[in-house]
């Protein structure tokens, strides 16, 4: 590892990019139940939203954004997308899509999955539900 010859002003740039262009699911409900306005975008394909979503996600699979964006998100807004998890690449392809429309986008990072696994509430067919808490991943 050469972290130790990297300059602590690199790294403050490089974690503050980050942040800059990042968020996770507990800060997305957080920012929701503070009542911040934002546009949240599931990204995945119509047969993953229809198995769940976040509540009030607008759908647009990456593929569609530069075609359906600006006639359904509000330019004013920030955007956060999400995919499926941390194997999958569709949030970054769809924050990028928005990113070269100019919107104020950012990557909610462990997606769906994560959501789910800290017991947040998804639409599923079956209505509104919320997983049990993953110890691995929240407090129980």
């Amino acid at each position: 590892m050469n972290a130790h010859r990297t300059s602590a002003d690199a790294l403050v740039a490089h974690f503050s990019a980050k942040l800059e262009h990042e968020t996770d699911p507990s800060d997305v409900a957080a920012a929701r139940a503070a009542g911040e306005r934002f546009t949240l975008v599931d990204v995945r394909s119509a047969a993953a939203f229809a198995q769940g979503h976040l509540p009030g996600a607008l759908h647009i699979p990456h593929a569609e954004i530069p075609e359906r964006a600006v006639a359904e998100v509000p330019a004013e807004l920030p955007v956060v997308v999400y995919c499926w998890g941390p194997g999958c690449n569709g949030s970054t392809r769809g924050a990028l899509e928005f990113a070269r429309l100019g919107y104020r986008v950012k990557e909610m990072i462990g997606g769906y999955e994560y959501w789910v696994r800290e017991g947040l509430r998804t639409v599923t067919p079956d209505g509104s539900t919320r997983a049990p808490v993953d110890p691995l991943t929240g407090v129980v």
